[in-house]
């Protein structure tokens, strides 16, 4: 049938299946989308089944991971109930995107809603294999994925990019971004990757709902997540807090043995560094700075502005300041990050190697913008590459205009950590923003029997 309509109506002149076919005619769109989606493959997976804590057996997960994991699920669920504007779900390879993305799918084809739940490659190579199907057309197929009344991309990201496929991906998402019409997308890339006109669209936030799943690989339980380079994680370091923390208030008066290095330039006028073992008598001014370093990490730890950087020698506590920060924050249900410098930046490089499954950009983002980062031993400039020292800059310029709390040990002193770091320094050296702590005192011993020493005690 026709409708009897003016010229210049959409449905002018175009032929309407009448209403006593309209549910055979729906019943068909439903089965020819469920059999485009293959969903009969993925409906076991639904929210009644889905982990919300993630893998129990995850060794490496926070509590900001469960965090995430049940905001996606409340997300989801929300979105199934009540399927408006665009739900992105994005994360690592295994955190249960896909499985959350399955479960709105299988939850509207249980209301009857005609629903196509596809992978991108596997939506274009749909496309492509219309031009020669005998049963439909390139158009039909087309216009059933474009207007389908939920439409859930799985692996958006993952497609071969030829021009014609990113001119089909965004003729899809732009209409269904005009016609504002229900669809989730799940992604591993970060939104800078995705194509600038498509992103623009998703980076609409009355429009569509971002949502970012942080947990570790649900396959994978033993292995870290992305950042997993933290040493918070590892049992020495998980035991450093502030309750056993050693003031040292015993040792005033006493003799410590320390080594003392100094610098020189030689007759060709390259620097040497010499090395001379010193006896010193600790003080209470010696004490005092470890007492106001102790004091000022507790203060930051309860409210983490800013920055904090600790210096001092080797093993006279700053580390063990540094990770009980992080790990006090870590209980709160927070998240932070321990790792060496000279460790952060291998993590870095590995990216570029051929068995990386995560880009050097996502890497580089999620360290530059963690909720707070713990960067111990920074040494002196020139024992890294140019390349390394200029991302390492970057991740920290990046994190001060931010206002992320940021922690640094290093066992530069003040005068020696300026000329490494000039422009570093400079902003160490805003008051507003940063707080510096000299600690002057020996390295922690232990005592064996006899009082000989038989190592250090405390973190570096």
């Amino acid at each position: 049938m026709r409708y009897d309509v003016p010229v210049g109506d959409p449905r002018f002149g175009r032929l309407e299946a009448c209403s006593c076919r309209a549910a055979d005619i729906a019943a068909g769109a439903r089965e020819r989308l469920f059999e485009l989606s293959r969903l009969d493959q993925l409906s076991h997976l639904t929210f009644e089944n889905f982990e919300e804590r993630g893998n129990k057996n995850a060794k490496f997960m926070t509590p900001q991971d469960v965090h995430g994991l049940q905001a996606a699920k409340e997300a989801a669920e929300n979105f199934a109930h009540s399927p408006q504007g665009w739900l992105l779900l994005e994360g690592g390879y295994g955190c249960g995107k896909t499985h959350l993305a399955a479960a709105i799918a299988n939850f509207a084809v249980s209301m009857g809603t005609p629903t196509l739940f596809i992978t991108v490659p596997d939506l274009l190579d749909s496309l492509r294999f219309a031009f020669s199907d005998p049963e439909t057309t390139f158009e039909a197929r087309f216009e059933e994925v474009r207007s389908a009344d939920l439409l859930v991309l799985d692996d958006f990201g993952t497609q071969n990019a030829t021009g014609w496929a990113q001119e089909k991906l965004f003729q899809i998402m732009n209409y269904r971004y005009i016609n504002d019409l229900p669809t989730v997308i799940t992604t591993n890339l970060m939104l800078d990757e995705i194509e600038s006109r498509i992103r623009s669209r998703l980076q609409d936030e009355e429009f569509v709902a971002h949502v970012r799943i942080s947990a570790p690989d649900y396959r994978r339980p033993t292995e870290t997540s992305n950042p997993g380079i933290s040493m918070l994680s590892l049992p020495e370091i998980k035991g450093m807090t502030f309750k056993n923390f050693e003031t040292r208030e015993d040792e005033v008066g006493k003799e410590a043995v320390t080594t003392v290095i100094t610098e020189r330039q030689d007759r060709f006028g390259n620097k040497v560094k010499d090395k001379e073992i010193q006896r010193v008598t600790v003080s209470q001014a010696d004490l005092k700075t470890l007492r106001t370093a102790v004091n000022a990490a507790v203060t930051f730890a309860e409210e983490p502005e800013g920055w904090m950087v600790l210096l001092g020698g080797s093993f006279c506590g700053k580390t063990h300041l540094a990770a009980a920060i992080g790990n006090y924050r870590i209980g709160l249900g927070g998240q932070a990050i321990l790792v060496e410098v000279a460790d952060l930046l291998d993590y870095l490089r590995q990216t570029f190697g051929p068995k990386s499954d995560v880009s050097f950009d996502r890497r580089f983002n999620e360290i530059k913008s963690t909720p707070m980062l713990i960067l111990d031993n920074l040494k002196e400039s020139g024992t890294s590459s140019v390349w390394a020292e200029d991302k390492l800059y970057q991740i920290l310029n990046h994190r001060y205009y931010a206002h992320l709390p940021t922690v640094i040990t290093s066992t530069l002193k003040p005068d020696s950590f300026a000329v490494n770091y000039p422009g570093l320094w400079n902003k160490i050296l805003d008051a507003t923003k940063s707080q510096v702590h000299v600690i002057d005192m020996p390295p922690y011993r232990r005592m064996g029997k006899g009082g000989k020493p038989v190592g250090h005690k405390k973190g570096k």
